[in-house]
């Protein structure tokens, strides 16, 4: 079975039985509204509410999600509708990975009747970015400054039947982009009540940096690669490694 997106703090066992639980209301003859809370080994108490209204139809949220499910699609973070882009294999099973081509089908507008702000997170230190980076792309080496950038005045589409999405990366994103994804979702679940989240569609470009460049040079500016371990910058290495400690 394909794996959800989850918080780290939500192990992927128990993320199909809290969807799967919702069982079919069985007073029909009566109006009933009714919470059932549940709680994990080694995660928070979550709440699923049910509802019967009249002639004991539950709510549309719960049958979005089961509809969802019959269909093999795979939810994003609050379980709302599905993955838009089409991702890929990963080195990190519990984080959806999207390829360079489909970065810049996002970047050329294949999809901005459904996108309304494509957030791009570039992850790696200031003189990497400096030295080349993807158009468009921001730079928050450290969880302060995502923090800042992302959560303390969240984005939010003007039209609710878009989407906002947020795409991290590094220079392989083998490290720096998936913990930065997933300091996201954490500080994110921690401010909402579950399952709602700022940003319930997070994604990892695969390979990172190093491999969209060589592909997409038009994509990037300045058109060059500054890697991580460069022989000009090892005081700014060693001064950034400390700081994100």
């Amino acid at each position: 079975c394909r794996q959800l997106f989850r918080s780290p703090s939500m192990p992927s066992s128990i993320i199909r039985p809290i969807l799967k639980r919702i069982d079919p209301l069985q007073h029909r003859d009566t109006p009933v509204s009714s919470k059932r809370r549940k709680s994990f080994a080694g995660s928070p108490s979550e709440t699923v509410a049910t509802e019967q209204v009249g002639d004991g139809v539950r709510s549309l949220c719960q049958e979005d999600i089961e509809n969802l499910l019959a269909n093999d699609q795979e939810l994003i973070g609050d379980f709302s509708k599905a993955y838009l882009l089409k991702t890929v294999e990963g080195k990190h099973q519990d984080l959806k990975y999207i390829s360079p081509e489909m970065m810049v089908a996002v970047l050329t507008g294949q999809f901005s009747s459904l996108i309304e702000s494509c957030v791009i997170v570039d992850c790696r230190y200031p003189y990497e970015y400096e030295g080349g980076h993807i158009k468009g792309a921001v730079n928050l080496p450290l969880e302060q400054d995502v923090e800042e950038f992302l959560l303390k005045k969240p984005i939010v589409p003007f039209d609710t039947s878009k989407r906002v999405i947020v795409i991290f990366h590094c220079e392989f994103s083998s490290e720096r982009g998936p913990r930065m994804c997933r300091f996201v979702r954490e500080k994110d679940r921690a401010c909402n009540k579950y399952p709602q989240l700022h940003y319930p569609e997070l994604y990892i470009l695969k390979g990172g940096y190093k491999e969209f460049f060589p592909q997409y040079q038009s994509h990037c500016e300045p058109q060059d690669y500054r890697p991580m371990h460069h022989e000009d910058f090892k005081e700014d290495l060693l001064k950034f490694r400390l700081k994100s400690r």
